[in-house]
């Protein structure tokens, strides 16, 4: 059995130095480590639950379950039945929550500035919805996790009232129903000023011919990128720390003349309406990418020995400039943590891309042919910007 200990050890040994060697001064840009989220630090956790998780499969067995194997350490887990796969998916939203407390008190908690609250519990749904997508998961029923600091968080009903909207519309955009949730006030370990949001999902997929497996991810396979609608949801603690260099904080515009604060509150895109009625189109997905923490290292989540070569860009958006320029944060940095303009991806034969091009159109969405997949060594290679991100950087499984 592989010893975790050793490989957090390990890890941990290399995060540390690569925090020292910033902090030092050799490293003028700003990094995710920095800011206390080291997923150096972090990943470590993950593989050693994963392995002492896999010695419990055998206690669905008695239902005539069993666990699929070979989805442990990805983005969703799932349970083969005699008649369907069943996914869960647990996540959180992170802290882009604090960007919409700063507006509202900036804004002196007026009805406008509520909105953010709407937007950041939509990003809380995708975070989860997106998750169980990737491997062809149609959601059934999302619960919601909201901890405060103290039961009188709740009774400024314009914030309530917004959290709630946000959910609902979440719910509707993933095709799933909300089914309620937990709400735990937990004194001492949230701040009394803000709450943490975070949730489940639970869903299925009835023709198992639509399970989106690894093992069918091909050579010469494309990868077509779903443009994100901004930050979304990762990356938020680094951005918020740019926020306080900022000579008017979240107030400071933007080349698009918008502010840094709203941009950053931009509801993430909930890409389940893209997977379901691309399956339902015939199209044989190979692989399925939420491009969330890790940034572009996702794109080699699968276990399978392969480069996937990026060619072409999404558009940038605005607000990534003005991270890099103001972080400043380096393009290394940014596409191995930040979503860059590309929140979704999926792996398909090359004929069947234009497909997936025209279904997203009809959502709103724009995607388009980035690159495509090569056998050789794992790595991702994103020739335009010249950088190259090898398998010992996305240390999940």
């Amino acid at each position: 059995m592989v010893q975790p200990e050793l490989n957090y050890q390990q890890t941990k040994l290399r995060g540390l130095m690569r925090k020292n060697w910033t902090l030092g001064g050799k490293n003028m840009n700003m990094t995710y480590a920095d800011t206390g989220v080291n997923y150096d630090e972090m990943d470590p956790h993950k593989r050693a639950s994963q392995l002492v998780a896999a010695t419990t499969d055998h206690n669905i067995k008695r239902f005539g379950f069993s666990v699929v194997e070979w989805s442990r350490g990805e983005s969703a887990f799932l349970i083969e039945t005699p008649f369907c796969y069943l996914g869960f998916v647990v996540e959180g939203l992170g802290t882009k929550n604090r960007v919409a407390d700063a507006l509202y008190d900036i804004a002196n908690r007026s009805q406008f500035s509520s909105s953010g609250f709407a937007k950041v519990s939509q990003c809380n749904v995708a975070m989860a919805v997106n998750d169980l997508a990737t491997l062809g998961v149609r959601p059934l029923v999302y619960g919601q996790y909201l901890a405060i600091g103290e039961s009188a968080w709740l009774t400024d009903r314009t914030r309530g009232d917004a959290l709630i909207e946000g959910t609902r519309i979440a719910c509707e955009l993933a095709r799933c129903t909300w089914g309620g949730g937990e709400i735990p006030t937990l004194a001492g370990i949230i701040a009394l000023e803000t709450a943490d949001l975070a949730g489940a999902t639970f869903g299925i997929i009835v023709e198992k011919k639509q399970v989106i497996n690894p093992a069918k991810i091909k050579d010469g396979d494309a990868i077509v990128i779903i443009e994100s609608s901004g930050v979304h949801a990762n990356g938020l603690t680094l951005l918020r720390k740019i926020a306080d260099k900022l000579p008017e904080g979240y107030l400071t515009k933007i080349p698009d003349g918008r502010t840094y604060g709203e941009t950053l509150l931009d509801p993430t895109h909930i890409y389940v309406g893209l997977v379901e009625d691309c399956l339902d189109a015939g199209v044989d997905i190979h692989y399925a990418v939420n491009i969330t923490g890790h940034g572009w290292r996702k794109l080699m989540r699968a276990k399978q020995p392969f480069m996937y070569v990026i060619d072409t860009l999404p558009t940038q958006l605005p607000i990534f400039d003005f991270i890099q320029k103001h972080g400043p944060v380096d393009d290394e940095e940014a596409y191995g943590n930040l979503n860059m303009g590309a929140g979704f991806a999926l792996y398909v034969a090359e004929p069947q891309a234009e497909q997936v091009i025209d279904i997203a159109k009809k959502l709103g969405q724009r995607a388009f042919v980035a690159g495509h997949i090569e056998k050789g060594d794992k790595k991702v290679v994103i020739n335009p910007k010249n950088l190259k991100y090898s398998a010992d950087t996305l240390a999940v499984r």
